[in-house]
Order: C-alpha cells, then sequence, then structure tokens
C-alpha cells in the first residue's frame, strides 16, 4: 500500500481513510478498488508510465512485455529489486519439478521482448542447472531443436506445453524415439494443460510433466509438486485471493473464484494492487499431510487450480463447442499426433473441419470412421477431416508463440 501511494494513479483511487496499519482486517482491505483489466485499457501509454508507475525507485533493470490483453501490448518496468524477487520466483518452479545440481535443460521458450524464456534461462544458475538457450521454433528450426536435444542430453525440456506436442510429432515423422533420450521432466507454462494433453506428451517424451503458474504483472507465481493437482502459490512473494466473481465476497475451498493478485515484492515500480487476472479458479489450503501423503517442501503453500472456463468456443450451428473440450477428445485418440480445428462456412452451412495427422501404424480409412462417428455421438456434429502429412502442423505452428489450434474463418 506504502508503495501503491506513491503512484498518481492510485492516490486518487484508494479511500483516504483506508489505515495502514488495519490492513489485515479483511473488510478494511477490501475497500480497495480491484483492477481489472478493462481499467487498465483504459489508459493511453503515456498515462501508464506517468501516472501510473511509480517514480521512485531503485533503477530500471529491464522490461517485461505484457501478454497483449490490454489491447497494444505494454512494457512494464523492472526494477533491479524487482529481479531480485522475480528471478527467485522463477527458480523455484526448478525445485518444486525435482531439478537439482547437475541437470541440464534445453529451453525452448521464445527468448525475445516476452520474459518467460531468458528468465527461466538466467536463473537456472541458482540452482546449478546447466542451459542450452535454444528459443523456439523462430530462432532454432524445431529439426535443429530435435538434434540438439539428441547430442547434448538434457535432463528438462522447458517449452509450451503445445510446442512439446509440435516436437513429439515431428520426431516421430523422423523416426527419432524421444523417450530413448534423457529427458525426464518436461516443463510448461502460459497454456491450459488438461488430463489428455499431459498424458498425450508424457507418453511420446517418457517423461514427466511439471506445469508452471505466472503472470506478467506479477512474474511467476507457482507451480505443481503434484501434478494435475494445481500450482502451489509463493504467498511470501505474492497475497492472493479467490473471490465470487458476481458479489466479489471470498470463495471457500473448492468454490470457483475469480483470482486476485497483489504483488509483494515485484511491485517497486508497477503497483499491481488487487489485480483481476481474468483467471478463474479454485483454492485448497490442505497440505500433503493432511490427505495423507508426505508433506512435501512447498506444502506451506496454497493450491490454486483453473477451472478452465475462460478458454473459448466455436457456436456451429447452435451447439457450443469447447476448445478444451474438443482438444481433451482428440488426444484421447491415440492413433492421431496433432490436429487443427476451424469453423467454417460453405453455401450457408456451418461446418466443423477438423485436419488431423495419423500416426504411423494405425490405417487412414479405420481412423477416419472411428473418429468421425465418436465426434457425431460427442459433439452432435459430423466434422469435415482432413489428412495431413506427418509433421505439416508442427512446421505451421513453430513460428508462433502459442499454436493457433483453433481458427474461426467464418468472417
Amino acid at each position: 500500500m506504502e508503495r501503491a501511494l506513491l503512484s498518481p494513479f492510485w492516490k486518487k483511487r484508494i479511500p483516504h481513510d483506508v489505515a495502514l496499519d488495519k490492513l489485515d482486517d479483511p473488510e478494511v482491505w477490501r475497500r480497495i478498488p480491484i483492477l481489472d483489466k478493462d481499467t487498465l485499457r483504459a489508459l493511453t501509454d503515456r498515462e501508464f508510465y506517468d501516472e501510473f508507475c511509480i517514480a521512485a525507485h531503485d533503477g530500471i533493470a529491464e522490461y517485461w512485455r505484457s501478454g497483449g490483453v490490454t489491447g497494444q501490448p505494454l512494457f512494464y518496468p523492472r526494477s533491479f529489486r524487482d529481479m531480485e524477487a522475480g528471478l527467485e520466483a522463477f527458480a523455484r518452479t526448478y525445485d518444486c519439478a525435482g531439478a537439482r545440481s547437475g541437470d541440464r535443460a534445453h529451453i525452448s521458450f521464445p527468448l525475445g521482448i516476452h520474459p518467460v524464456g531468458q528468465v527461466f534461462a538466467r536463473c537456472a544458475a541458482s540452482r546449478g542447472i546447466t542451459v542450452n538457450w535454444a528459443g523456439s521454433g523462430t530462432s532454432t528450426p524445431s529439426a535443429l531443436q530435435l538434434e540438439l536435444i539428441a547430442r547434448l542430453r538434457p535432463t528438462i525440456w522447458l517449452g509450451m506445453s503445445s510446442y512439446a506436442l509440435h516436437l513429439a510429432n515431428l520426431a516421430e515423422a523422423r523416426e527419432l524415439d524421444l523417450k530413448e533420450l534423457c529427458v525426464k521432466r518436461i516443463m510448461t507454462s502460459a497454456e491450459p494443460v488438461s488430463r489428455a494433453k499431459r498424458d498425450k506428451i508424457e507418453r511420446s517424451w517418457g517423461a514427466k510433466l511439471i506445469d508452471t503458474f505466472g503472470m506478467t504483472e506479477a512474474g511467476m507465481m507457482g507451480a505443481e509438486d503434484s501434478p494435475g493437482e494445481g500450482f502451489r502459490v509463493w504467498t511470501d512473494l505474492y497475497y492472493i485471493e479467490v473471490l465470487d466473481p458476481k458479489s466479489l465476497a471470498p470463495a471457500k475451498q473448492g468454490e470457483v473464484g475469480t483470482l486476485v493478485v497483489t504483488a509483494l515484492r515485484s511491485n517497486n515500480v508497477t503497483p499491481f494492487l488487487r489485480w483481476s487476472s481474468g483467471d478463474l479458479v479454485t483454492w485448497s489450503a490442505a497440505d500433503d499431510e493432511q490427505e495423507g501423503r508426505s508433506a512435501g517442501p512447498f506444502s506451506v503453500f496454497p493450491r490454486v487450480k483453473h477451472a478452465h472456463r475462460t478458454v473459448g468456443f466455436f457456436k456451429i450451428r447452435g451447439i457450443n463447442l469447447g476448445h478444451q473440450d474438443l482438444e481433451d477428445f482428440i488426444f484421447r485418440h491415440a492413433e492421431i499426433g496433432d490436429f487443427r480445428a476451424e469453423a467454417v462456412n460453405e453455401g450457408d452451412n456451418d461446418f466443423l473441419r477438423l485436419s488431423i495427422e495419423i500416426r504411423r501404424g494405425f490405417e487412414k480409412e479405420a481412423v477416419l470412421k472411428t473418429l468421425t462417428q465418436r465426434t457425431r455421438e460427442k459433439f452432435e456434429l459430423v466434422p469435415q477431416i482432413v489428412v495431413l502429412e506427418g509433421g505439416t502442423l508442427a512446421r505451421e505452428f513453430e513460428a508462433n508463440v502459442k499454436a493457433a489450434r483453433f481458427l474461426d474463418r467464418r468472417g
């Protein structure tokens, strides 16, 4: 709060009678207005830097690019004190993954103006982890990525979950068995990882997948210590609230609410006080000992689990087709290597087009018949299915930070 009150933006918004010595009273704390994306979007570029940001700080170390949800992406200044906390927050994800000194990491996150890839690479040194700064497919082509993995034998691979799938499909097309290499852990971020997607990646790589969670407005906020059960959030670095989306009252454990975050140590320039990220989550404070298992080193932190309700959907012939539901459905078919879904209109009729790659050893006509029948039964839609050569989608997707797996081409 003291940092935020140095911001002209917050001076106008925070009630004057909010007592700094009573912020631990929930009723007092909730009088502070929530900052949401619409409010931030309303600021001009100049207003953000001159009014929202704090002028008094220990010096700008670097800039972190926003995710672009506010329209034109902003570049958030990070001070030297911010970066001390930022590097530690990222480094803890290696600890949650069970990585240790002597491990070797191949980083396939983009290494451009978005911070995730370069911060993952920089903080690895604090844990004694060797790093290959490969970057995404735009800087290091996917074929070369596979060659480097085969030659340098990393024990950890880091990147988008969609890119993990693309590399696996390309490896299969080149008759390279990733399971025979040394990768034991896969660390992902920035995209939803469903149970079906996790299983498919782990089968293809022969490795354990650990997902991580962060946002540019705060930093790397947490990681899984038990795959699929949610993220342990570093609450010594980030104060979190899970609130009922309508009443904004605190949500109980297990109830879906909107996530509100206040950065405690990375707020020296950008005071994101009670920032509503738009994520819908559930939370749990239960530790592993109470769940009948031995407590891990991160069991002191609460868990947050995404409800995946903000994921998009197609509406085709009156049917809402959730992207996450469709992705889960497709990835449960072991015979399909990769896919793309498109909503298309031809002759005044909307329909679903599925472009798929069939793995070696499966008969094309049988796959088409089964997929058509199961799609009709599951979603009440008969898809138009296009079969692509293995590796086609990987080559198309590799230039993107996130795979354009779902496209609405109806104009």
